[in-house]
């Protein structure tokens, strides 16, 4: 048996140093398609898939390799005497080297192609070749990845590919096939509108290793999605600072979120993965100062997002502080160099960071064995109906919609005080939701007379009324729903206070 290696490659990042090397230890080089022509062009002898088959290709290229002389090579075991009996009956010859990498489908879908281009690039003859060829690891060395031939070929110019590295790159041929195919599926179910399959298969790709997880003891990565949605960490240019950690991703993811719910020039400011304070204001300046206003201690380590450029006038204002982090669409030169007298501060450009998520999107939470999947909480509310006496002023109206956006956003059970296009203060994560409301009440540190506060979800007894009216809340908003809600009503008509009903819930979790 001649040795042969089979060279058929999309991606030809340095497919001609590659053909030499196999030329150099004494192997034929078969090839297909535009890999033979550049191979060919590099001075290499070139042997066409048709003359190993005896079959030409044809259906435009459809079917090439698909052929018992190409998998037969591929799959017999070199230690088995029959397979090897039957191949010299057959006249076939072994293939020893496999590199192969797949059609551009993804390249394809990014680019807007129609459904009739994307589908033609569906690779069929690739992963049948690297499967086949990875299955019989042992005989075959297959390399799907250019990061690879450095390895390999070191080995191979050593006399033999090692058990290890043959397993290693087994692997890697069906991780990379398995996400081959999860594209195609994940493409074609989005055009079906399929929102819960019976089977559900995720790709994602390294974006980059960690220092450590939540805590140091963890180790922790950051993996982006293999079809990026836009707006999102997975593209965000770090224009300044030290590597990002697995808190910051979560806790920057947070404040995207909530920044998705304005329009007008508004900041985020987040701690923990709650907001600490959040504004809106007729420029990223002002909004940046009433952010911080609502809460001068938390912002303290924290991380601000804004929906707007910032320029050197808010810049000189946010490192009067220590954050982890500051995101924006935009910085003008002026407020970079500024920033970047801190050279650990985090600067992130998200080109449309305050672009709102469209449909069918969906949240995804990992519990121990299994995975819940659910629509992503996109809404806020259709109707306001308010349910006591006294009604709400428009200007209260007003905040009683911005708080219910950053209550949407805080660990349940969550409260949120605001007045004036800012938060006050601020409840998250309590077991129950007369704490939440003691807790934002504190924080508003007395000026909440004439605010407006929000609940996440139902009050189930009417004391959240009771603690709003002593702090001097002049109205409320909440979901309603509860079997008490009228106990909740009476006693906001005994306090002068209006409340309002969303009929929408806002857990999170």
């Amino acid at each position: 048996m001649k040795k042969r290696a089979l060279i058929s490659v999309s991606d030809k990042t340095d497919i001609e140093k590659v053909g030499k090397k196999l030329a150099d230890l004494g192997y034929e080089i078969i090839s297909t398609g535009g890999t033979a022509v550049a191979l060919s062009k590099a001075g290499l002898d070139v042997i066409g898939i048709s003359d190993v088959t005896g079959f030409p290709e044809c259906l435009d290229g459809r079917v090439k390799t698909l052929h018992p002389a190409v998998h037969a090579g591929l799959l017999a075991m070199r230690s088995n005497p029959d397979h090897m009996k039957q191949l010299k009956d057959l006249d076939i010859n072994t293939i020893d080297v496999v590199i192969v990498n797949l059609y551009p489908f993804r390249q394809t879908v990014l680019a807007g192609k129609p459904f009739e281009d994307v589908v033609e690039n569906i690779d069929i003859g690739g992963p049948t070749m690297l499967r086949s060829a990875a299955k019989n690891y042992q005989d075959v060395t297959v390399i799907v990845d250019p990061a690879d031939y450095e390895k390999v070929f070191a080995e191979l110019e050593a006399g033999e590919v090692s058990r290890e590295t043959r397993i290693y790159l087994m692997y890697k041929v069906y991780q990379h096939t398995a996400v081959y195919d999860t594209m195609i599926s994940d493409y074609l179910r989005a055009k079906l509108g399929i929102d819960f399959p019976d089977q559900l298969t995720m790709a994602f790709e390294k974006k980059e290793q960690l220092r450590y997880g939540e805590n140091p003891h963890q180790q922790g990565a950051f993996y982006a999605e293999i079809m990026p949605k836009g707006n999102s960490l997975a593209e965000a240019v770090q224009l300044n600072g030290k590597q990002l950690s697995y808190n910051n991703i979560n806790d920057a993811n947070g404040a995207i979120e909530l920044l998705k719910e304005f329009d007008a020039p508004t900041v985020v400011a987040v701690k923990h993965t709650n907001p600490c304070g959040v504004a809106t204001a007729e420029n990223i300046l002002e909004a940046y100062k009433k952010a911080y206003a609502a809460d001068s201690v938390s912002i303290f380590g924290g991380i601000v997002a804004a929906n707007g450029t910032v320029d050197k006038e808010t810049a000189e204002e946010i490192v009067k502080i220590f954050l982890e982090i500051v995101i924006a669409p935009d910085f003008t030169d002026e407020a970079l160099e500024v920033l970047k007298r801190k050279p650990n501060l985090r600067v992130l450009k998200i080109e449309g960071v305050a672009v709102k998520n469209a449909g069918g999107l969906k949240d995804m939470k990992k519990v121990y064995g299994g995975l819940l999947v659910q629509d992503a909480d996109l809404s806020l509310y259709e109707n306001l109906k308010t349910v006591t006496e006294k009604k709400p002023s428009d200007k209260e109206i007003k905040d009683m919609e911005f708080a219910m956006k950053v209550v949407k956003h805080c660990k349940s059970n969550a409260i949120v005080i605001a007045k004036d296009g800012a938060t006050l203060g601020i409840g998250v994560g309590q077991t129950n939701r007369i704490w939440a409301t003691k807790q934002a009440v504190e924080h508003s540190e007395g000026g909440v007379k004439g605010a407006v506060l929000a609940s996440d979800a139902f009050f189930p007894f009417d004391d959240c009324v009771t603690e709003a009216a002593a702090a001097g809340i002049s109205a409320i908003v909440q979901p309603g729903g509860s079997l008490r809600d009228a106990d909740s009503i009476k006693k906001a008509d005994e306090t002068g206070i209006s409340m309002s009903f969303t009929g929408e819930r806002h857990f999170k979790h």
